[in-house]
Parts: structure tokens; sequence; C-alpha cells
């Protein structure tokens, strides 16, 4: 979530974006090697359990860990714990299934999706522009999907499954786009970030029957390390926006296909197909149209509040 920025400096705050981005995307490269000894729901622990404790040193080198650990709405965090846990567990399990430039090309498809529940659940108007850009971003979702409905042997089918759990994922995060902009409205950024991954932690454990397994000291170390990174991402994240408006940030999420193709080629081998990239490419095409249609409203905002109280 964005803050009050501290100060307005856009190189600082691009490279931490950048920087939170990159390890964002390494840590989905650990999860995805260590899926076919480990089951989501037990990476789901990990990457909860031990982002914990950077956040809680993190939120105490602030100071607020106490009162911004302070909630009015503890459902509400229940439900974007349960809603995000979901996202969590269904795209670490997609990641054992498809490629990981896949995986993150239709993670794209999330802005669009907001804007489609935004209209439905929160009444937000939708004009032409933003509908032209529904429609190419889910055009560029249905390109990225198709090689995967089309096919069948067992192999293909695993990768079926693996887009659905992704697309799955992209619906959940979502509906946690929406719940935190009610969320934002009466609870500290501190604690929607802290109890998220502490809810996480203990959701995750509901997944204990289902096959939970005692990893290797190397897949172990890696998941402890995940967790570890994605404490650490999400101070950054978090931070950036103390230096940079969101507007001018935005783009930057685009930087996860460089690194994912990248982490793809050298960790597993993977390269991305013509067909998934022509999808991510109208996907962050309808991305783009809605980044500049809100840079355009609130320049007309700015401008409006300017004549509406002039000075001198």
């Amino acid at each position: 979530m964005a803050q009050q920025l501290t100060s307005h400096r856009p190189g600082v705050a691009i490279a931490l974006k950048c920087a939170a981005i990159f390890l964002f995307t390494a840590l989905s490269g650990v999860i995805k090697a260590t899926a076919d000894e480990v089951p989501p729901g037990e990476a789901v622990f990990f990457r909860s359990l031990f982002a914990i404790p950077v956040i809680v040193v993190w939120l105490a080198a602030r100071g607020q860990l106490r009162n911004g650990l302070i909630t009015k709405n503890p459902m509400g965090h229940m439900w974007r714990g349960v809603i995000g846990t979901s996202a969590m567990g269904l795209t670490f399990a997609g990641l054992g299934l498809l490629p990981l430039p896949e995986v993150t090309a239709i993670g794209y498809a999330t802005p669009i999706f907001t804007l489609i529940l935004a209209a439905i659940m929160l009444g937000e108007k939708i004009r032409i522009i933003r509908i032209s850009a529904v429609v190419l971003g889910l055009v560029g979702v249905l390109i990225m999907l198709w090689p995967r409905l089309s096919g069948g042997g067992s192999m293909q089918e695993g990768a079926t499954l693996g887009a659905f759990c992704v697309l799955g994922a992209t619906l959940c995060r979502s509906f946690v786009q929406i719940h935190i902009r009610k969320l934002v409205q009466t609870e500290h950024t501190a604690a929607i970030v802290f109890y998220f991954s502490a809810t996480a932690t203990l959701l995750s454990l509901l997944t204990l029957p289902f096959g939970w397994v005692i990893p290797s000291p190397q897949n172990a170390a890696m998941l402890i390390l995940a967790g570890l990174g994605g404490g650490v991402a999400q101070i950054l994240v978090t931070s950036a926006y103390r230096f940079g408006p969101a507007s001018m940030l935005a783009p930057y999420d685009y930087t996860s296909m460089l690194f994912a193709i990248l982490i793809g080629y050298v960790w597993f081998s993977e390269l991305p197909t013509l067909v998934m990239l022509t999808g991510a490419a109208l996907v962050v095409a309808g991305n783009a149209l809605v980044i500049w249609r809100e840079r355009q409203l609130s320049l007309e905002q700015t401008r409006n509040r300017h004549f509406a109280d002039p000075k001198g």
C-alpha cells in the first residue's frame, strides 16, 4: 500500500521497487525448485512463518511495533488472510506445473480482474478507456491459456491444472486488492502486513493432513530463505512508496517478466513461447491503459483543486 511520501526521490523509489520485484521473482524460483518434494501448503507455511521475524524487526526499528499492530477490524484481517493465503497456495501449486515466465505472465491479469470486481462490488464506473483495457487484458489471458486448454496427455493435463491454479490465484489477488481498499480506511499498513503473515502461517497448518514431508536440508534452507527474503521484499516495496507515488512505480511491476525469463532460463532451462509473450503483451497493454487513465484522472483532480482554491 502506498504511504505518504517522506520525500520525493524517484531514483531511490525505483531502485527499491525493482529490488523488491527481483526478490519476489527469485523467491518464486525457489518455491518452484522445491515443488517436487514440498507440497504447496507446506511451502506457504515456510514462506509466511519466516517472514514474520523480519517484519517484526522492521516495525520495531520504525517504532510501529506497538501502535502499528492495533486493529479495529480483526475479522477484516482474517478474511484478507483467507483469500491471500488461497492466492499464495494456488500460485505455489502452479509454479510446480508451469514455467516461471508463464506463471508471471498470467499474474499480470490481476489489475484487469480488480477493475472488473471494483465495478461489481464497489460500484466504480468503468468508461470506454477502462472497458477497452479490460477487453484487451482478457483477450491476452485467453491467448496465454489457449495452449493449455487445447492439448492432451498427462503432461498437458498437469500444465492445464497449473494454468487454472494460477488463474485462480490471480482472481484471489484481485479480491484481496478490493478488500484492502476497505481495510486501509481503518487499519495501519503495519497491521495489514503483519497479520497477513501470521494468518497465512496458521491457515497453512490446515494442510498438514494432505502430505507434509520433512524436507531435505537443502530444500529446508531454501524455504527458510524464501520466507526471510519475502519479508525483506515486502519491506522494500513498502519503503519504495515512501519515496515515489504509486502511479510512477506501477510500470516497474513488469520488470518481473525480465527477471522471470532470466531465472527461468538459467535455473530451469525454460524459454517463453511466442504465444505466451503475445498474450502477456496484450495484458500489459491493457494495464498500461489503466495506469495512463489513472494518471490523467489524478492530473485533472489536481487542476480542479487548484482552480477551486486559488491563492493570493
